[in-house]
Formats: C-alpha cells, sequence, structure tokens
C-alpha cells in the first residue's frame, strides 16, 4: 500500500462531493429546528426527494427537471409532516420517526423498475481562470452547480438569521413560540413554511445524491445519510458555517476510507465502513459534555407542541 498513490487535489474535490448531499439536507433541518421543529424525517425526505428526482431526469432526459421533482418530492413528504405535527399536533419524534419509514417504503416502491438505469450526465461548471489555478482550480472551481448553490446557501441562511427581520422572527418563535405568538405573530404558519423549506432542502439532497454523487438508483442508497445529517446540526451548535465545515469533515471521512480500501489496506473492510459514523458519535459525545460549559444552544421550544390558537 502507498498513501502517496492517493491525489490529494482530487481527494479534496471529491470530498466537496460527498458532503453536498448531506450538508444540504443538514442546512435544511437548521432551519426547520430553529423554529422549534424536531423532523426525524430527513432520511425519509432525501431517499424520496431522490427517487423523484430520478424518475423525472429518466423520463424526461434533463437534470435541471429531475433536481426540480427532488425539490418538489421532499416538500410533499415534509408536508405531511408540518400538516400531522402542526394542524393535528401530533409528537414530532414519532411523527419523523413514522415519515422516514414512510419515504424509504414509498421510494422502494417506486424505484423498483428504474434499477440499474443511468440517468442524463450533469455538467460541471469551470469558472473561467480561476478553473486554471493549479491545484485549488482541481478543488474548488471545477464543480457543478449544485455545490456552488450549496455553500451560497450556507451564507445565505448565516446572514438571514444574523441580520434580517425575517430570520430574527423564525428565531423567535424557536426560542419561545408563547411569545412569538402573543406579538401576533402565526407560528403554525411560520413553522409550516419552515418544514416545508426544510424538506426541499433534503429532496435536493437526495436528488444530487442519486443524480450525481452516485449516478444510479439503488434501494435505500441514502444509508443513514438524514441521521448523519440530523446530528451534524446538532454539533454544528445550530451554526450554518460550523455545519459547512462537519459536512465536510464527514466527506473527507467517508472518502478517505473509500480509498484506504481501494488500496487494500489490511483492515476490515467492514470496520473501514463504520469509521464515519464512529467519527459522528464521537463528536456527539464530545458535544454532550461539554453541554454544561454551554456549548450547545438549541432553540429552547426545540421538539415542543404549540397549543396555541
Amino acid at each position: 500500500m502507498d498513501l502517496g498513490d492517493i491525489q490529494i487535489s482530487l481527494l479534496l474535490a471529491s470530498l466537496i462531493v460527498a458532503a453536498t448531499p448531506i450538508l444540504l439536507a443538514a442546512l435544511g433541518e437548521l432551519i426547520v429546528e430553529k423554529t422549534g421543529v424536531l423532523n426525524l424525517g430527513v432520511e425519509g425526505m432525501m431517499i424520496f426527494g431522490a427517487i423523484a428526482g430520478f424518475i423525472a431526469t429518466i423520463e424526461t432526459g434533463s437534470p435541471w427537471v429531475g433536481f426540480l421533482f427532488s425539490i418538489l418530492g421532499g416538500a410533499s413528504i415534509a408536508f405531511i409532516f408540518a400538516l400531522v405535527t402542526q394542524i393535528f399536533r401530533a409528537n414530532q419524534v414519532a411523527s419523523g420517526l413514522a415519515l422516514t419509514l414512510f419515504g424509504l417504503g414509498l421510494s422502494s416502491l417506486l424505484g423498483h423498475s428504474y434499477t440499474g438505469i443511468k440517468p442524463a450526465a450533469f455538467s460541471d461548471l469551470h469558472i473561467p481562470i480561476l478553473s486554471e489555478i493549479p491545484i485549488l482550480g482541481v478543488i474548488l472551481f471545477q464543480h457543478d452547480p449544485i455545490i456552488y448553490f450549496s455553500i451560497l446557501a450556507v451564507a445565505a441562511v448565516y446572514f438571514l438569521f444574523r441580520n434580517f427581520r425575517l430570520g430574527l422572527i423564525l428565531k423567535a418563535v424557536g426560542e419561545n413560540h408563547d411569545s412569538a405568538h402573543a406579538l401576533g405573530y402565526n407560528v403554525i404558519l411560520i413553522r409550516f413554511g419552515a418544514i416545508l423549506v426544510g424538506g426541499a432542502f433534503a429532496g435536493l439532497g437526495g436528488g444530487y445524491l442519486s443524480l450525481v454523487r452516485v449516478p444510479q438508483w439503488t434501494e435505500g442508497m441514502t444509508a443513514g445519510a438524514g441521521w448523519i445529517a440530523l446530528a451534524l446540526v446538532v454539533f454544528a451548535s445550530w451554526q450554518p458555517f460550523r455545519l459547512l465545515i462537519g459536512a465536510y469533515i464527514f466527506g473527507g471521512v467517508t472518502l478517505l476510507q473509500l480509498n484506504l480500501q481501494a488500496l487494500g489496506l489490511e483492515i476490515n473492510v467492514a470496520l473501514l465502513s463504520m469509521s464515519p459514523y464512529l467519527v459522528t458519535i464521537g463528536v456527539l459525545v464530545f458535544m454532550s459534555a461539554r453541554r454544561s460549559r454551554g456549548s450547545l444552544e438549541a432553540p429552547r421550544s426545540l421538539g415542543k407542541t404549540f397549543f396555541g390558537l
């Protein structure tokens, strides 16, 4: 085995691709949780977005149409969660788990006849001049438009919650929904909208997974990515840029274990496959240990049902 065989620039470029589905899903969940809603159905929304986008791409031949249907697919599944938890006031944890199982089952049913089919290729967008820079050009400026969108979306969410009235309203609802209601804000409507936006992001992440990251449909292809996205929100302390760093760390661990397997490292393959998830558990344990020191800044109304009119 020769670790020198791993090309660092290509590895880092692939890292960004591997991290993007998780980053998009986690960013959507961050928006949802900022309003005080805990949606554990990220995995279900991701995989339904994956199959919705894949089918649309196969039938139309356009990846852009596929991504649109991924967004709509994720949002449609999120609509069910929003309806059940915000209108009928069902338990958020139980509803989220049910949503994941529903999404996995429905995607398996719809995708049965699409296994083994390759979708239309999605072209990269090479930024003029910048893409020609040695090393950095390959790592940062030779990606597809969805990757650039994901990075811009992180910045947009950061400034939304920091500088804009809408973001402050969302945070107010998440911190104390009763006070927000007393000030005249429609808590149910605000949370409903946030859930739909979160579902759209998760669906887009799933679509990226089936159309770019692994351009094919495989049953259960998200393989826990939705749960990783949920964990990322926690150990990023609900901060968008920390979320970006966390997603790229997870993407790096995933790519590294794949490269080590390809190089024939004499370590059990199952152990290498477990490594990204072990890293996630380790970071969560570390963050939980620091809870008493105020490292976690969860919205105070997170997971609590609003019973106002």
